[in-house]
């Protein structure tokens, strides 16, 4: 099983506030997370399960190997890095929801013994041209074992809603009275087009990221 050890090393860069918006990330900010010891059960486990590759499974097949011994699935080290993620200082209002990756690799593999950490970067914010309520920011985030060496490397964008959309403003409810009267919201909807658009207009506004 995991052995998980936890530190306390602050972030560096502008600090991240509580479940932060989109408004409130800034390029630049850093996160960390604690830290996970991985053994050799728990690689074997994982492997056995999802990636029954010898060299993941057995000690002398894995010597013979292009690892030159016991090696994590790729995988595996992608799931760690994962939960370290969400054990981290990064935690979007909500949650670590993913859009894809511009890069994703393993420089080295994971050995029995290691203690892996995850450090991260902030490196870009833009609101949505299609989804005025979100938008995305791109991270670097490196799994870094305890020798200082990276073993997995990626630039991912994650989908993070804005504030004011959170709060509510991004959907305009029709009048009361308009909804008890079906036929007349129709003739109100024909005979006062220009001022229900222009009052759409203002709430999508008003729903928009406001990213300094």
């Amino acid at each position: 099983m995991y052995n998980e050890a936890r530190d306390s090393e602050a972030m560096t860069g502008e600090p991240f506030v509580t479940e932060p918006y989109l408004e409130d990330f800034r390029a630049g900010q850093t996160f960390r997370s604690g830290r996970i010891r991985i053994d050799a059960k728990r690689i074997k486990s994982f492997a056995a399960e999802f990636d029954p590759q010898p060299f993941h499974l057995d000690e002398s097949a894995a010597t013979d190997s292009i690892f030159g011994g016991l090696a994590a699935s790729g995988w595996h080290t992608a799931a760690i890095t994962m939960r370290l993620l969400v054990d981290s200082d990064l935690k979007p209002a909500g949650g670590i929801v993913g859009a894809g990756f511009d890069e994703f690799r393993w420089p080295r593999p994971v050995r029995p013994g290691d203690e892996l950490r995850v450090e991260g970067e902030v490196l870009e914010i833009r609101a949505s041209t299609s989804r005025p309520d979100q938008g995305v920011i791109k991270v670097r985030a490196t799994t870094i074992n305890q020798n200082n060496e990276p073993v997995q490397v990626s630039l991912g964008h994650l989908i993070v809603r804005c504030r004011l959309a959170s709060s509510g403003e991004r959907h305009a409810q029709p009048h009361r009275k308009d909804r008890a009267r079906d036929g007349r919201l129709v003739e109100n909807r024909r005979s006062h087009g220009a001022a229900r658009v222009g009052e759409s207009g203002l709430m999508k506004q008003r729903s928009k990221c406001n990213i300094r």
